[in-house]
């Protein structure tokens, strides 16, 4: 088995708890097929014998026994919290070895481009896959020390700032970045 893990960050797909900006255009349980039908599809498209896939569910009780993925794909619970306290807690509670997280609406995900971020983690301690409103697709770690204390303090999520505020959240770790991807939030991203 590779010691590298690959976490998408998955919730349980019911309208209006899961891509509700996309909803407002298209309508909540259209949104959640989407997104539905996107997560399985993104999950067999990762599979691969470089790492190990994990999904970070949410909400915890409900994700750990939802029958809407795969079984065999060993599940943790997101917990509580933002975004970065969510990040955070999946990095700290994986086994030992390179672990990056991806989010479940980004189509353009490949295992080609997982991979590379996985090599940038060879000279960089922190790796980040950019999107064009100024998030990021994934985020990566080497793991070859404890996690910064400072790691996803002050990001402002859901900004044009988001990748900035974390690149500055960890001041003494290098930094790779590497391809640019869209996530989907609005009709237009379809």
């Amino acid at each position: 088995m590779a010691d590298r893990w690959l976490v998408i960050m998955v919730k349980e797909p019911r309208p209006g708890r899961v891509k509700t900006r996309l909803g407002r255009s298209i309508g909540m349980t259209a949104a959640a097929w989407w997104f539905r039908h996107q997560t399985r599809t993104l999950i067999r498209r990762l599979r691969d014998p470089r790492w190990q896939v994990v999904l970070a569910v949410a909400p915890d009780a409900q994700g750990l026994k939802s029958r809407v993925w795969p079984s065999d794909v060993p599940r943790v619970p997101q917990g509580p919290g933002d975004l970065g306290d969510r990040m955070r807690r999946v990095f700290q509670n994986m086994p030992t070895g390179p672990v990056a997280i991806v989010g479940a609406d980004i189509p353009g995900i490949t295992p080609a481009k997982v991979w590379t971020a996985f090599q940038a983690l060879g000279s960089a301690d922190a790796v980040f896959g950019p999107a064009p409103d100024g998030g990021y697709w994934l985020v990566g770690l080497k793991r070859a020390r404890a996690l910064p204390t400072t790691l996803f303090r002050g990001v402002r999520w859901s900004t044009e700032h988001a990748l900035q505020d974390t690149i500055a959240s960890i001041p003494d770790l290098r930094v790779a970045q590497v391809d640019m991807l869209r996530d989907v939030d609005e009709v237009t991203d379809l």
